[in-house]
């Protein structure tokens, strides 16, 4: 039991400081071209690093994700909204594991 309290103690400092940190730390607006540049784009990378394994490991064949992904980002450049993307991506999973089985 004392180890547990102790992770849970060691995840919430963690948690804390990466939020609390910036707010004390950074007072005036950020003037550097390049940080703003790259701290705009920090939310889009986040949701890809989280979203793109779990499509590929998300189906009973990785193959089966890796073409959905593919056809969702076509559908998507093809200027598809988002319930044609996931319909394509659901139909491509069913197909390529039903293909591969």
């Amino acid at each position: 039991m004392k180890r547990e309290m102790i992770y849970v103690f060691v995840a919430f400092a963690v948690i804390y400081a990466v939020r609390v940190l910036p707010l004390t730390l950074i007072r005036r607006p950020i003037r550097s071209r390049f940080l703003r540049s790259f701290l705009y784009y920090v939310p889009y990378v986040t949701l890809a690093v989280m979203t793109f394994p779990a499509i590929v490991e998300a189906t009973a064949v990785p193959a089966a994700g890796i073409a959905a992904l593919l056809a969702g980002i076509a559908v998507a450049l093809w200027k598809g909204n988002l319930v044609a993307v996931s319909g394509v991506c659901c139909a491509v999973v069913f197909a390529v594991e039903w293909l591969l089985r």
